[in-house]
């Protein structure tokens, strides 16, 4: 007998309740707020209620969307699984059971034995609201070809509009807000890596999306490679939000026995606009067990202070000057390994260069250590040049189409390849040169970048962008696990691999090669719609900026470097002594502050002004917060429009007083009272329906403003 069943899981106020039979496979009936505990009784009523039809129906479409869609269900979209045996499509029909269950987490297994399918379906509910979905396929017939398998959720047909990203380098996670496409919609990328363009989140939402108000849904993949964006707005259908990998033909190939796990598609729902999204993405990370749980330290990255130029006496009185200023990890870039004078050699050998550095590194990491910091060092252990040792001794293992090697004038970026992990001797060749220089010189942190595309990366004949994948996170893993404390940030020409992926074994991100803090205003915003701040990389860079040519104060570049896990990425050794003591004072603001920056709930009021952006974070316990008011232009008005505070306790009565260790902003003829004086105490009900006038500040000009309780 084919009975009709329920699963609801609920947690932190979303529920997710799902319909099954023994025949087919689940459906969602809801995604979004949780309705309380429904019984059977109720959830038999719920799905009459929300039903399109009834047997006999004579309309040939899916009565219900599986999380799997298929043809056979009649569905008119894009399948969630196309698979080929002997190049010809299976159509699975589907045996379902109920694996294991818990209150926020549900485990489906499928079996088509005529298919030769076993389709596993894992399905839960994490902190913070945050719904993961995963798959894992496995064959038990013939050999069977995967060429995708994606995970899907329904969202209701008032989401209207869909917001997705794109980018370039120096400007990643640039979002566009459209109507809702009708049809099949398809977002992808195709570089071995997310990219700069990569989809980074799709967003479903009702009307433009907000930051404080609105329902929102959005789905993110922890896929540090090829990925898809879809959705799907049929006339029969609700609308499908969902994402999967993307697999070049021949792929994954699936012996008897083998299976295909999905990488983790996340998808939050919010009531409460964008940062309702970032809420429980933020609650969610912070809950793992492997995120960071020391204060982030002040870092100083060597790259855009000596580039390719190593000198140990400079870099060594780099260091002393950090430390002064108070620095707490000092890093030292590209440049340190054999023939490192530029970008088109060395990559791939990974020892010292003793014409440079004849006494090893290890002076500089002594020095760094007995200064009281860390020591951390730039590694790009998937890439390797032509014109190195490795690549003379070991052509065959290079990730690549041997008809392009050495490529054809414009497929070769930076002049370097890609080093193929997935072969036994490359990964233990990189992991060994590696482990040994951790051990050596008691690395605590490695910037490890990754710095082209995947351009035709052939392994063994077939595409390898898959194994190339799951190898760098093998490596990682391996080296952190040989050297307990060990931290490792990535890295990918700035933003072009920041997804929960890479996350699942890193310890921060590089948000961009920009330091320019006005694109850094936007990338920044952008990249903590999924990551918290403590995991995204901010320094502040030299004015002008070397990625743009914009000159910009150092008060600016200190509010925005606030932002983020912060840090240097300067030739502090030119500051003058008024920007020694402001650097100086800064490092002390973001040692007093930092455990709220990394802790609390980040907030970003909406206002009208295109050229204003207003951020917040706010402690847990709502005691204090921190906002920073910043323009990206001139502003439209000569009086700005208020502001009103989001996150406060209303009941709570706050003192407002302006940070100056940031540095000293300029304001035009709007300067409300409390900017001087005496901290202005007012109750956080009136800061959040009232607002605060903030100044007339000039373009390129922020100030940072803290709460505190009166």
């Amino acid at each position: 007998m084919n009975t009709r069943t329920w699963t609801t899981l609920r947690r932190d106020g979303v529920a997710l309740i799902l319909a099954h039979e023994s025949t087919g496979l689940p459906a969602v009936l809801h995604w979004g707020r949780d309705l309380g505990g429904l019984d059977e009784a109720d959830l038999a009523a719920f799905e009459r209620a929300t039903s399109r039809q009834t047997a006999p129906g004579t309309l040939d479409a899916a009565w219900r969307v599986p999380l799997v869609p298929q043809e056979s269900d009649g569905w008119s979209g894009r399948p969630g699984l196309l698979a080929t045996r002997g190049g010809r499509p299976v159509y699975p029909r589907w045996t379902t059971a109920v694996a294991e269950a818990d209150e926020s987490s549900a485990r489906f297994e499928a079996t088509d034995a005529e298919a030769g399918l076993v389709l596993r379906l894992d399905v839960s509910i994490g902190a913070g609201g945050l719904v993961l979905l995963s798959h894992e396929l496995a064959n038990t017939g013939a050999e069977l070809d995967v060429a995708w398998l994606e995970a899907t959720l329904p969202v209701p047909r008032s989401a209207d509009a869909l917001t997705s990203f794109a980018g370039r380098w120096t400007r990643e996670k640039s979002p566009s807000t459209g109507a809702m496409p009708r049809g099949t919609n398809v977002r992808e990328t195709r570089r071995g890596r997310g990219g700069h363009d990569a989809p980074w989140v799709t967003l479903a939402s009702e009307g433009a999306p907000r930051g404080r108000g609105g329902e929102v849904w959005a789905v993110h993949l922890g896929w540090s490679a090829d990925v898809r964006h879809r959705t799907d707005r049929g006339p029969e259908h609700p609308t499908v939000l969902g994402a999967g990998e993307l697999l070049r033909p021949g792929e994954i190939r699936l012996a008897s026995g083998a299976a295909y796990r999905t990488p983790t598609a996340y998808f939050a729902w919010s009531d409460a606009g964008l940062d309702g999204v970032a809420d429980r993405f933020h609650t969610w990370m912070r809950a793992r067990p492997q995120h960071p749980r020391t204060p982030r330290p002040l870092v100083l990255n060597t790259w855009e202070a000596v580039y390719f130029d190593h000198d140990f006496d400079k870099i060594a009185a780099l260091a002393r000057k950090a430390a002064a200023v108070g620095v707490e990890r000092f890093v030292l870039d590209d440049g340190w390994f054999p023939a490192r004078r530029s970008d088109t050699a060395g990559l791939g050998d990974w020892t010292v260069d003793r014409e440079v550095w004849p006494e090893g590194l290890e002076p500089l990491a002594d020095l760094v250590h007995s200064l009281g910091m860390q020591f951390g060092l730039w590694f790009e252990p998937e890439m390797v040049n032509l014109d190195s040792d490795l690549a003379r001794a070991h052509p065959e293992w290079l990730l690549a189409n041997p008809a392009s090697v050495p490529s054809p004038e414009g497929l070769s970026f930076r002049t370097q390849y890609v080093l193929d992990l997935a072969n036994p001797e490359a990964f233990e060749h990189v992991r060994g040169q590696m482990s040994a220089l951790v051990a050596a010189l008691g690395i605590d942190f490695i910037k490890w970048d990754h710095n082209r595309d995947l351009v035709e990366p052939v392994h063994e004949g077939a595409p390898g962008t898959h194994l190339q994948t799951l190898a760098a996170y093998r490596l990682i893993e391996r080296l952190k696990a040989d050297h307990p404390g060990l931290e490792i940030e990535s890295c990918s020409s700035g933003g072009a691999r920041t997804d929960l992926g890479i996350l699942a074994h890193t310890d921060r991100v590089w948000a961009s090669d920009s330091n320019d803090p006005v694109e850094r205003q936007e990338i920044q915003r952008w990249t903590e719609l999924v990551l918290p701040p403590e995991l995204i990389g901010a320094h502040v860079g030299p004015s002008p900026a070397h990625s743009s040519g914009r000159a910009t104060p150092l008060s600016y570049r200190i509010a925005t470097s606030l932002q983020g896990s912060a840090g240097f990425e300067w030739d502090i050794l030119t500051c003058d002594d008024e920007e020694t003591e402001r650097i100086t004072a800064f490092a002390a603001l973001y040692k007093e502050l930092r455990g709220l920056l990394h802790g609390g709930r980040v907030v970003h009021p909406d206002v009208s002004d295109p050229a204003l952006r207003v951020r917040g974070v706010v402690a847990p316990d709502r005691s204090e917060a921190v906002f920073t008011f910043a323009t990206v232009a001139s502003l439209e008005d000569a009086l700005p429009e208020r502001v009103r505070l989001a996150g406060l306790d209303p009941d709570r009565r706050y003192a407002v007083r302006v940070r100056e260790e940031a540095g000293e902003a300029r304001w035009g003829w709007v300067f409300p009272a409390w900017l001087g004086g005496e901290p202005v105490v007012l109750t956080g009900r009136a800061l959040m329906e009232a607002g605060l006038q903030p100044p007339t500040l000039w373009p390129i000009q922020a100030v940072v403003v803290h709460l505190t309780t009166a």
